[in-house]
């Protein structure tokens, strides 16, 4: 089958498209026919060897995917030849960027059958990270107040959606770029933050802070002011420092994101119920992924890309 692979760490000419063997399941996984996997920073980042994630080689990226399953291993029930599902594959092993993938039967769940499959790739890590960013660590509830940084993004938007549907009072920046979309995914208020004074601009206090942007580290720690006592700093940038005010009770809190299939089983739900959509920017080809790693370290990548191995 035709894959996608790095056989050492490095920029993105490390990547090659290559002939591997088909896997075979082994128990408690299934095999897929891959529809689509989905570009992640995190797959630049292991490939260039810069995140702790124990990765063998040769590996093939693409954690996130999206498939048809066409083999089972022993032990495993809920699934058939035939299911369309999406999963969040363990970042370590190989992954979707290929024909076809194998997966731990407890990554993967039914598909949502409101879109293409091949969309639904773009689906689990992020829809994960907004999810358990305002709710697992930022115990965000009805009648509180986020302040989104950087909602502009991928996450960004989800974040949006998933605080509106708590019930939350959503304020977010966003550049004039993606403004409408975060009006869209239903914040309250956007502030421009090309031109606008964050910290002049927000009235009152926020309950937390959710940070999805690459933020100096003083403009970061000048937020947590704006954070009620008890509140919560919340962080996906790993590499910055997640600034909080013990003596206040504000806690400062990373996003790793994990697996979770009960969570991704709901927003599966909330996609074919309409209440978030999955964004999807481009599609390309399978041997088009050397190429756009090249662009991500070059320029970095807006919105979401899906691979299709057809």
């Amino acid at each position: 089958m035709k894959a996608v692979r790095f056989e050492r760490t490095g920029g993105p000419e490390v990547l090659q498209v290559v002939e591997i063997p088909v896997p075979a399941p082994t128990a408690g996984t299934v095999r897929l026919r891959v529809a689509a996997s989905a570009y992640n920073a995190a797959d630049a980042g292991m490939r260039a060897g810069n995140l702790p994630i124990p990765v063998v080689l040769p590996h093939v990226p693409g954690y996130d995917v999206s498939g048809v399953v066409d083999a089972v291993g022993e032990g495993v029930d809920g699934l058939s030849v035939g299911d369309e599902v999406v999963g969040f594959l363990p970042m370590e092993r190989d992954g979707g960027a290929a024909e076809q993938v194998i997966a731990p039967a407890d990554a993967v769940v039914r598909a949502p059958v409101s879109i293409a499959l091949p969309d639904a790739a773009a689906l689990p890590s992020v829809a994960l990270t907004a999810w358990q960013a305002l709710f697992d660590l930022g115990r965000l509830r009805a009648g509180q107040r986020v302040l989104v940084v950087g909602a502009g993004g991928v996450v960004g938007k989800y974040a949006v959606r998933l605080a509106k549907r708590a019930g939350a009072d959503v304020v977010a920046t966003a550049s004039p770029r993606s403004a409408d979309a975060v009006r869209a995914a239903g914040a309250d208020v956007v502030v421009d933050h090309t031109r606008q004074d964050l910290l002049g601009t927000v009235e009152g206090q926020v309950d937390l802070v959710l940070n999805l942007a690459p933020l100096e580290p003083e403009r970061f720690a000048a937020l947590v002011p704006l954070v009620r006592d008890g509140g919560a700093v919340v962080s996906t940038t790993a590499w910055i420092p997640t600034p909080g005010d013990p003596d206040r009770g504000v806690r400062a809190e990373t996003v790793f994101v994990l697996p979770d299939r009960d969570r991704l089983q709901e927003l599966v739900r909330l996609v074919d119920a309409a209440e978030l959509q999955v964004e999807v920017t481009r599609r390309i080809r399978l041997d088009e992924l050397p190429a756009l790693h090249a662009e991500a370290a070059e320029r970095g990548i807006a919105g979401k890309v899906v691979v299709l191995p057809a």
